[in-house]
């Protein structure tokens, strides 16, 4: 049974992943894997909000009734804690239509679609007017509980999703009340990986393996303990904002975390981790957008902390539109990204975002380092002004859906030198399968690296700003890392004594063999 994420042995969880991977797999039937992970998803969401607010209301009305049990009050008494609740919360849900309940009538329920149809509505009705109306609305609309996808007819739609909800009811998170939250974050975000591992590009682009999530928030914390709100332009599922809970604490991110996301099913996985991992409503703001032509955070206060890993290479309006020069986001540098690729224009964003003492750390494709052109100027920008603190070069095969070798670029407005750092990681990972990833020891090794500007010889090299600059700008990692040779040492000396020693056995060998063949062939020869 699940304690705790921090009591749960390796093996425990181990166990727990390959449960909900049989469940996943077992249930999906003729749906595709990556359509059908918003309902195995979506009910574990489910449920997951039923617990947490059944155990918040009992907590506090058992100091009163040891016996008080919220899942067995009327609707009609439980109206009586609606608005409290919300204002805490963010959300309420009647006691009848709680997942454990509507799990329990659900074999019976020939409407069981049209029940979960209206549950999910009125969770989202509950915010409607208040400030978590955000938070929850539209959370539930990629669960198509009508979709032909689940069966030909109502009632083989009903079987399956009786299957679901029983399957997921039956999952062993442990008691709610022993941290069990982070048993339900880790089983979503087991599910989210696996899904992005078997659904390919497209689950890429909205998952980073929690690897690299965490080396990029660690790189941006350094030695810090607490800070006040973290961001990140292209959020995805979240899971690179969330490795901030985990390295910090969540109650260690004092304002909060900060998000955009461009597509809605992703924006909506994105909200759901965030509510999973236990993050209240009140400590997120994940909005809907495009980060680029629409941002919706300009009007926070600067970050002290940014990751991310935007789309590479992706088009986007550029100087097509005539109001991005004037931008105060691009202008600095004089000049757009191009239009066909995207890649600086998302640096330029994030280093506009950036408070003076804050950090970014930026996963980008490698042609960002020495492409020329307009992205040559943007990159001659960032290093006169000595924006650029460190550039790595990471392993390839480490991303779901592509094999190319990423880099990070991190960026700073107060560094301590005009130095950028370079550091070829290319070969620190270790092998999961037919991916690669970034062992502790890697992440260890090139985290020490960076808070010590330490020069290591074909590992990293500390360059002077000027000497970019007379370089064309170029960031490649290759341009300043000698890469270690591996080809053997050859004594010419050695080798050249021990041919003319070989050849000398092989004159003796001939000799010998002419003489063999010469007695032979003698007339004296009796045969």
């Amino acid at each position: 049974m699940i304690k705790n994420q921090v009591g749960v042995s390796q093996k425990e969880r181990t166990e727990l992943h390959k449960t909900i991977w049989k469940i996943a797999n077992d249930l999906r039937g003729s749906v595709d894997g990556w359509d059908f992970k918003q309902y195995v998803l979506g009910i574990l969401f489910y449920r997951f909000i039923s617990e947490n607010i059944s155990n918040y209301i009992n907590k506090e009305e058992r100091k009163l009734d040891p016996n008080f049990d919220y899942a067995k009050l009327s609707d009609e008494k439980a109206e009586n804690g609606r608005e409290g609740t919300i204002s805490e919360k963010g959300f309420y849900i009647l006691p009848s239509e709680l997942f454990k309940n509507v799990t329990y009538h659900a074999p019976n329920n020939s409407n069981l679609n049209e029940t979960l149809e209206q549950v999910f509505s009125n969770i989202e009705s509950s915010a409607i007017g208040t400030d978590s109306e955000s938070d929850f609305k539209g959370l539930f609309n990629d669960i198509d509980v009508n979709s032909p996808k689940l069966g030909n007819t109502v009632e083989n739609r009903n079987k399956k999703l009786v299957s679901i909800l029983q399957s997921i009811q039956n999952l062993e998170f442990g008691e709610y009340a022993d941290n069990s939250i982070d048993a339900f974050g880790d089983a979503y975000e087991f599910l989210m990986t696996m899904y992005a591992s078997g659904a390919g590009k497209s689950g890429g682009e909205f998952f980073t393996p929690q690897e690299v999530s965490e080396l990029l928030a660690r790189i941006t914390i350094g030695d810090k303990k607490e800070i006040k709100k973290v961001y990140d332009p292209a959020a995805g599922s979240g899971s690179l904002l969330l490795q901030f809970a985990k390295v910090l604490g969540k109650e260690n991110i004092r304002q909060g975390f900060y998000g955009q996301e461009i597509n809605l099913t992703t924006y909506n996985l994105c909200r759901i981790n965030m509510i999973l991992h236990d993050i209240n409503f009140d400590k997120f703001d994940i909005a809907l957008g495009d980060t680029l032509i629409d941002p919706k955070h300009l009007d926070e206060e600067l970050f002290d902390a940014i990751v991310s890993n935007p789309p590479y290479s992706i088009k986007w309006e550029g100087n097509a539109n005539p109001l991005l020069i004037d931008d105060s986001r691009f202008s600095p540098a004089g000049v757009l990204a191009p239009r066909s690729k995207a890649d600086l224009a998302f640096t330029m964003h994030m280093l506009s975002s950036l408070s003076t003492e804050g950090t970014a750390a930026i996963v980008q494709f490698p042609g960002t380092l020495y492409r020329g052109g307009a992205e040559m100027k943007i990159r001659k920008y960032l290093i006169e002004n000595n924006y650029v603190d460190t550039v790595i070069q990471l392993p390839s095969d480490l991303f779901f859906g592509t094999s190319i070798s990423t880099c990070i670029i991190v960026l700073k407005k107060s560094k301590r030198d005009n130095k950028v750092l370079f550091i070829d990681a290319s070969m620190e990972f270790v092998k999961s399968g037919n991916k690669n990833q970034l062992g502790e020891i890697n992440r260890r090794k090139i985290l020490e690296t960076i808070f010590n500007r330490n020069q290591i010889k074909h590992f990293s090299s500390l360059i002077d700003n000027k000497v970019i600059l007379d370089n064309e700008c170029n960031l490649s990692i290759s341009s300043y890392v000698e890469e270690e040779d591996k080809s053997e040492v050859v004594d010419i000396i050695k080798l050249n004594a021990q041919i003319k020693e070989i050849v000398g056995r092989q004159q003796v060998l001939r000799n010998k063999i002419e003489s063999i063949v010469s007695d032979l062939e003698s007339p004296n020869v009796s045969l």
